[in-house]
């Protein structure tokens, strides 16, 4: 009978703080040969005893394998661990966080080292890392030739999303989709403020406030339309004048409530000027043309 093995990708892990330690695992649990580097050597001792090889050096690492997975602190730690280390003819996946001109430059930069270069943006916490059902996933952009090298291997820990050649997408969508979950952090604040002096559980509107969130989520789609058609008014049911005369509402119950208007008042302020340019018609699409500068 014909033995059916297939032979797993070696993985060079070069970082290993919670995340580096989480990706780490669920490769060698996967069967993948591993070799680790940490500057605190005494972080790798438990993968070693899971089957990993603990290299001595990041060059040591480097050397040990072709797909190389960087997950350091930040775009300077891969100066310095890269320093000194032959890239040539590596497959270089970033994990590290970093703004798209940092990986728009550490693609240019590993290029010049005759590597190839794939940037990632981590949509995930360590505890989601091997736990399919939990949703995480990771931005990629950069070479398509090496994502479809080895996606299958990248999709072991997390979920895998490509978003495109610009070595930069991947972090910019990373910050974007982030951004949008603190400003939903700060409504959120606000909305336990404003109840914070008063005989309301916290636990009782923590539902409500799931709920409306995820009823009004959809809303983004019209956005988008609206960014693609240059059409702010198509399909708009609150139109911005009526919106804005609403605020001096919010404003009023903060006050009432002894809670501070600071996270709210910024964008009251940009619907405000928006209406004053006369696009009353509009829904609050306008205000993003009011933040590009």
């Amino acid at each position: 009978m014909a033995q059916n093995t297939v032979e797993k990708t070696p993985v060079t892990m070069l970082g290993l703080g919670a995340m580096g330690t989480a990706l780490a695992r669920t490769w060698l649990a996967a069967g993948h040969p591993l070799t680790v580097w940490n500057r605190t050597p005494a972080r790798a001792a438990a993968l070693a005893a899971e089957g990993a090889r603990v290299a001595d050096t990041a060059a040591e690492a480097v050397a040990a394998n072709t797909l190389i997975v960087v997950c350091l602190l930040d775009d300077t730690s891969v100066d310095e661990v890269l320093a000194g280390t032959d890239l040539a003819d590596r497959d270089l996946v970033n994990l590290t966080t970093s703004t798209p001109a940092q990986a728009r430059a550490r693609a240019e930069w590993a290029r010049e080292r005759g590597a190839h270069y794939l940037d990632g943006g981590i949509m995930a916490v360590p505890p989601m890392i091997g736990v399919p059902e939990a949703g995480g996933y990771v931005f990629y952009s950069g070479s398509r030739g090496l994502f479809e090298r080895h996606q299958e291997t990248l999709a072991v820990p997390v979920g895998t999303t490509y978003v495109g050649e610009d070595a930069g997408f991947a972090a910019l969508h990373d910050v974007a989709l982030l951004s949008a979950m603190y400003g939903m952090f700060a409504g959120a604040a606000h909305a336990f403020a404003l109840i914070r002096k008063e005989d309301i559980d916290p636990a009782s509107l923590a539902p409500l406030l799931v709920d409306w969130l995820v009823a009004m989520a959809p809303a983004v789609h019209q956005t988008a339309d609206h960014l693609r058609s240059g059409d702010y008014t198509n399909g708009v049911v609150s139109n911005l004048a009526m919106q804005v005369a609403g605020t001096p509402t919010f404003l009023s119950t903060a006050e009432e409530q002894g809670v501070s208007p600071q996270l709210l008042s910024p964008y009251f302020e940009l619907m405000r000027r928006r209406l004053a340019e006369g696009s009353g018609e509009e829904d609050l699409t306008g205000v993003i043309d009011l933040l590009v500068h």
